[in-house]
């Protein structure tokens, strides 16, 4: 049913079973992949699996770009086409796996948005491929042209491989590493030069860790990591460099990039979405400033810089976290616990955390939920976890056997991680929260003092994100929703027929509350009001247009009327009416209507005074453009004296300016030009 399926929507034929060298257009490969990955994409999402740039959230979505390669390229199926398989799959296979049928519309909505925005990648790199890689004469695909199908395009490299291989080409993998990797690193010096670290970046491989073993160096001791202001005393196992390891006899030296493998650590090294702590690691006569720790293998490799002296294997060392910085890491990773479990209870047991960053600045929080959060749900689940700070819940970790702990009642795990066994349980409170953890927390919710939800964005389909703080930049945050609010109260107070900028002044403070950093919730009930208070003052100002239109053409009726008197063909005048184009055609009609034979020029001011945006509108009737006077030259030489710009014909015209320091000569080179086109009576 699947291949008939794809018969209906490509443009090839039908399928015929051809392998290997016989089938030469790759077309009956193209069925089988696009049938094979039509049916793991709906099995895996109905799981609750979703497409992503990590883990397997990322192989799915590999699996769904080569499927959309392979239709739309090989099978010349229209764009949209894998989306269409779906029900066909579900009908074969969804009596057996009813959940299937149960999520058909979430799995046909979540393909149909990753095959949109592939589609449009899809077409610039097949473009890209035929025209800067598929010359005819290279047999190897560079590795930054690679990079960049991948980096820029979108294009995973094993599609790149796939379509290079079809093209009878390879890929340089070695040079597409290299490229990555210099990513990697110029993403790494960015985030330490933005802390104000350096240093090259270091990694351990099996390879690594395999030599290390066999030198008969133990993993690290990390029991220490959980204390807090300890100073931990401990011996060089091993000095690693891009280079490799250091040899007996050699050291590190001051300014040299080097990771220590220590035989024991109060660091913690980054895990489980926590960043690693930081500090120095002191030996006599210098120390090496720790600005990264990974653990590999079980082997913590603390990196950093020489700052002084030098350091060798079978040095006697002193590990000093930075216990300050991880004092504003640990309540952000406690409150994350609290907000998965404020989730639950604002949104539903349908959540599940998808991730979680917590660093020393903020707390980031991935879960699943198919929409944007309301104000109200917001709100509530701010109030939830402020709530439980005040009641100064304990925070107490326990490690017990992986069968114990799953048996926990409403034990949390982060979907799809492994846990070791045996596994360390956090509890928040007797029934707050209860999840596997390994990372660090505060000892009592109080401790973190105060909590902001800052955001709540999209991060893939079916895929949200909030962003918050704790501590200091929680309260932080607080003032400045508090400041907000005052401003925004003491404009609502404005008189809007009193004030003509009321608008722009509503403009500029909703520009400045989407800059600031504030509860999310709070942020979003301002804007609203704020948009208010704007609304108000834009139809005051059309009310207050209005009776200086009436004004103005009561003026000009009188002004044109003394210029017939005189005998004139043609007139300038200063109006206030703004920039208003609609209020400029009421002038002309006016015009027209009076004195239907003169040449008229109208000049207003967006703002009187204000030297800004000035508007320029003219008519000029047959009978004086015989005299030689064009409405479009006119309004050209006028806006041209100020850098403006506009357009017409020679009956009428009509343009701006954006600055306009002197009115006053405007008009007189309006009248310059007059006086240089025709003989004025």
């Amino acid at each position: 049913p699947i291949f008939d399926a794809i018969e209906s929507l490509a443009g090839v034929g039908p399928y015929e079973g051809k392998l290997g060298e016989e089938d030469a257009t790759l077309k009956d490969t193209a069925y089988r992949a696009v049938a094979d990955h039509a049916r793991t994409l709906t099995f895996a999402l109905a799981d609750g699996a979703v497409p992503s740039n990590m883990g397997r959230g990322y192989v799915l979505r590999r699996i769904l770009r080569r499927a959309t390669r392979y239709g739309q390229q090989i099978l010349k199926c229209e764009p949209g086409f894998f989306a269409k398989l779906v029900p066909v799959v579900v009908d074969t296979f969804g009596e057996a796996y009813p959940e299937l049928v149960k999520n058909q519309a979430d799995i046909i909505e979540i393909i149909e948005e990753e095959e949109q925005a592939f589609s449009v990648m899809l077409d610039k790199g097949i473009k890209y491929f035929s025209e800067e890689v598929n010359d005819g004469k290279s047999k190897v695909v560079p590795g930054d042209k690679a990079f960049f199908l991948y980096d820029t395009v979108g294009f995973p490299i094993d599609l790149t491989e796939l379509m290079a291989e079809e093209a009878g080409m390879t890929v340089d993998m070695k040079g597409f590493e290299e490229e990555m990797e210099g990513q990697k690193e110029r993403s790494r010096l960015a985030r330490l030069a933005a802390k104000g670290l350096s240093g090259d970046r270091l990694e351990l491989i099996a390879e690594q860790t395999a030599w290390l073993a066999d030198e008969g160096i133990e993993v690290t001791d990390e029991s220490y990591k959980y204390k807090w202001d300890i100073k931990v005393d401990a011996t060089v196992k091993a000095v690693f460099t891009s280079d490799g390891f250091l040899g007996d006899g050699d050291s590190a030296k001051e300014g040299d990039s080097v990771g220590l493998v220590l035989d024991k650590s109060s660091f913690y090294a980054e895990a489980g979405g926590q960043d690693a702590d930081l500090g120095t690691i002191s030996f006599e006569g210098g120390e090496l400033i720790v600005n990264d720790v990974q653990v590999y293998g079980g082997y913590i490799l603390h990196s950093g810089v020489v700052s002084k002296g030098s350091v060798s294997v079978g040095a006697d060392v002193q590990c000093q976290v930075d216990y300050d910085r991880r004092r504003d890491i640990a309540p952000n990773h406690s409150m994350t616990h609290v907000l998965n479990a404020a989730l639950r209870e604002v949104l539903g047991d349908g959540v599940d955390q998808r991730g979680s960053q917590c660093n020393d600045e903020k707390l980031r929080f991935d879960f699943s939920h198919k929409s944007a959060m309301t104000v109200d749900q917001l709100r509530d689940t701010e109030t939830y976890v402020r709530e439980s700070i005040e009641k100064s819940l304990p925070v107490k970790a326990e490690v017990m056997a992986l069968a114990d702990a799953k048996a926990i009642p409403g034990v949390r795990a982060m979907f799809g991680e492994v846990y070791p066994d045996p596994v360390r349980v956090v509890r928040v409170g007797d029934d707050c929260s209860v999840e596997f953890c390994g990372g660090t927390h505060i000892s009592n919710t109080a401790e973190a003092e105060a909590f902001v939800l800052t955001e709540e964005t999209a991060v893939a389909k079916g895929i949200r994100r909030i962003s918050a703080l704790t501590r200091g930049a929680a309260a932080k945050a607080v003032a400045e929703g508090a400041e907000f609010e005052g401003k925004t109260l003491s404009l609502e107070s404005i008189n809007a027929d009193e004030t003509p900028d009321l608008d722009k002044q509503a403009g500029a403070l909703r520009k400045d509350l989407d800059a600031a950093e504030l509860s999310a919730a709070l942020k979003a009930e301002l804007r609203a009001r704020i948009e208010a208070v704007q609304k108000k003052g834009i139809e005051a100002n059309k009310r207050l247009l209005a009776g200086r239109v009436d004004r103005v053409l009561n003026t000009v009726t009188a002004d044109v009327e003394e210029a017939l008197a005189a005998g004139k063909k043609t007139l300038v005048l200063n109006l206030d009416i703004g920039a208003d184009s609609k209020a400029s055609q009421k002038v002309i009609k006016a015009v027209q209507k009076i004195a239907p034979e003169l040449a008229f020029m109208g000049i207003s001011e967006e703002e009187v005074g204000s030297g800004g945006k000035v508007l320029c509108f003219t008519i000029v009737p047959d009978s004086v453009q015989e005299s030689g006077l064009k409405a479009n030259e006119w309004l050209k030489d006028v806006l041209d004296s100020v850098g403006g710009r506009g357009g017409g014909k020679p009956g009428n015209a009509q343009g701006q300016a954006p600055n306009c320091s002197d009115v006053d000569a405007l008009i007189a080179k309006a009248e310059s030009f007059v006086n240089d086109a025709i003989a004025v009576a």
